[in-house]
This record gives C-alpha cells, structure tokens and sequence, in this order.
C-alpha cells in the first residue's frame, strides 16, 4: 500500500537545545489569522474557509502547519499559520469580522512531541510532562501551554505529530 502525504508549508525554526524529553527552539516572527471562541466551539471552520477564499481578495491560500491553540483568559485562541510569502499588509483581510490577521513574536518555545489524539486529555497530559522537565532544568515559562496539531482527522492516531508549547525566557 503506497501512503499519500500532503506536504504543508511549516512554520521554520531553529533547534537551539535538546533536553531530555524536550527541544527549545527559536521562532522568526509569524503571521496568523486567528479567531476566539468558547469551549463549545472551535475555530476551526471558520479559518479554513478564510484559506478556502472567503476573505476580501477571495484569494485562496495554502495550509500551513501546525494550528495551534491556546488559552486567553476565559477563550480559546486558534490560529493558522500564513505562508511565509504573506506579511501583516500583504495577507488578504478577513471577510468575518471575528478573524484577525495578527503577529506572533520571534521567541523561544520549549516542546515536546506526542503522537494520538490531540485531545485535551492527551494534550495537558504532555503539557504537564513539559512544565515538569523546564521546571527541573530551572527554565521560565512566560505563557500559556500551546496545543500544536500538524496532521488532518484522518491521519492514523500512532502517526500524528502533536506537540504542547511553552514560549519561555532563553538565553543560552
């Protein structure tokens, strides 16, 4: 059986340390286009049919991998990555006003990889692994866990690429 793999355009970085269970490494600044919502919904819909051509230039875009999840007071922040052919001007405006074209800052992010479901289960699970290895390697951690998700629902489970975050304070 041959496999068939969509190759998506991945937000690049830089392996600056390899921990243990764990790698920090450092982001350029990114543009995403990201939407909030409670947690009985999800964004998802929303930000593939910006990419799908509902925004001002009714420009289609390709996905880009991971989206990511966050947690922003009592919302959820979801975000896809824009190609890196896209700045802050250049990215077709939102045709829903509950889309935000925004900037993510160049940083350092601790991460570490898990495969299954990416649910939230599985997902704090490895967060918490994460916390623990930065917290005993005395490494800070200045943000809110980041859910990062890099494969399509019908990806085997023992095949996907998951991954919880931190941006942390890095100065080695």
């Amino acid at each position: 059986m041959v496999q068939s793999l969509m190759a998506y355009e991945e937000a690049g970085y830089k392996v600056v340390h390899k921990g243990e269970n764990f790698e920090i490494r450092y982001y350029e600044e990114r543009i995403v286009i990201q939407t909030r919502y409670d947690s009985g919904n999800s964004g998802f819909r929303k930000l593939f049919n910006y990419i799908s051509g509902q925004n001002q230039g009714e420009k289609k875009i390709e996905m880009t991998t991971p989206v990511t999840e966050v947690q922003d007071d009592n919302q959820m922040v979801m975000q896809f990555y824009l190609p890196a052919r896209f700045n802050s001007s250049s990215a077709p405006l939102p045709a829903d006003n509950s889309l935000e074209i925004a900037t993510i800052d160049a940083g350092y992010f601790a991460v570490i990889q898990y495969s299954g479901f990416a649910s939230n289960k599985n997902f704090y699970k490895h967060a918490q692994i994460l916390k623990s290895s930065l917290d005993r390697d005395n490494i800070k951690i200045s943000s809110q866990p980041i859910k990062a998700t890099y494969n399509g629902p019908f990806t085997l489970p023992n095949l996907r690429r998951n991954e919880a975050m931190y941006l942390v304070l890095w100065d080695n």
